[in-house]
């Protein structure tokens, strides 16, 4: 490993995550949450017809990404900050219990691990912390990382365990947050699928696609990440769809599945063995 912690020469570098429906399963009932309290944010504050709700909200989702980036292109204005606090404020986060397995798989892993979500970063922040694996992430690209009020040079102080790729200490970003909700809130979203959003992401996290390897339980993002130059692997899913390199049931059978990811691992720890005899001889 060099001084930047990635492993030097080694096939892959860096391990893209997608977060919801990735590091935890669909049958959770926080998607379909998400998108109750998305279609009663349509409603209650957008005044859309209740009868077109259900529909538009699945078809904005299908073309934009989100049904937020549908919403701005369409030209709804409201509050981002406000949207995600009342979409992600009442979600039944109870649902997601610690998952100790994940976090010894990944805690295992010798390359760099950055969380990549269109959700934003309080969203993440608490269902890492559910689910246990705060800890086990380099940073968070989120969506005020890829749609942020200042340039992106202005979001890359180092990361400690309250910072996300989109920011530095928590204060500063309550007030870039707060910032970034009145300048943006008008313009365009950026997120998966997008092509754009990707190269964004991989710019932001410094990170060379050849070496990177991206997760996702989205047949779109999956086929984006593989034109984007990525490593893909489809999350969810038993079987290979379009650009993905992997399929993976479950992301516990991450291990049997790309087993190349710990490769040279083995041999370090053989390595270490033999010094720490080598060296209780001597002594």
């Amino acid at each position: 490993m060099d001084a930047d912690g990635r492993a030097t020469g080694a096939k892959y570098e860096c391990l893209l995550f997608d977060l919801d429906d990735t590091l935890y399963p669909l049958s959770t009932g926080i998607n379909l949450a998400c998108r109750k309290n998305i279609e009663e944010f349509m409603l209650q504050y957008l005044k859309i017809e209740e009868s077109e709700v259900p529909r538009m909200c699945l078809d904005l989702y299908r073309e934009y990404g989100t049904t937020m980036a549908g919403l701005k292109a369409l030209g709804y204005e409201f509050d981002n900050d406000e949207f995600h606090a009342y979409v992600h404020g009442r979600l039944p986060y109870e649902t997601l219990r610690p998952d100790p397995v994940l976090r010894n798989l990944l805690l295992s892993m010798p390359q760099r691990k950055i969380i990549f979500t269109n959700a934003d970063e309080a969203h993440a922040r608490q269902v890492l912390r559910r689910l246990g694996l705060e800890d086990c992430f380099e940073g968070i690209i989120c969506f005020e990382t890829l749609n942020p009020p200042l340039e992106p040079a202005d979001f890359m102080d180092a990361l400690d365990d309250s910072q996300v790729l989109a920011g530095g200490d928590e204060e500063r970003n309550t007030a870039d947050r707060t910032k970034a909700s009145s300048v943006s809130s008008k313009s365009p979203v950026l997120c998966k699928p997008s092509l754009e959003g990707f190269e964004a992401a991989i710019r932001i996290a410094n990170v060379d696609p050849k070496k990177t390897i991206f997760f996702d339980d989205s047949v779109r993002n999956i086929a984006s990440g593989k034109v984007a130059g990525l490593h893909t692997v489809i999350v969810g899913s038993s079987v290979l769809v379009p650009g993905a390199d992997y399929a993976l049931r479950s992301i516990h059978n991450i291990k049997d599945a790309i087993p190349e990811i710990w490769d040279g691992e083995e041999q370090k720890e053989l390595a270490i063995q033999s010094a720490a005899v080598g060296t209780a001889v001597l002594a």
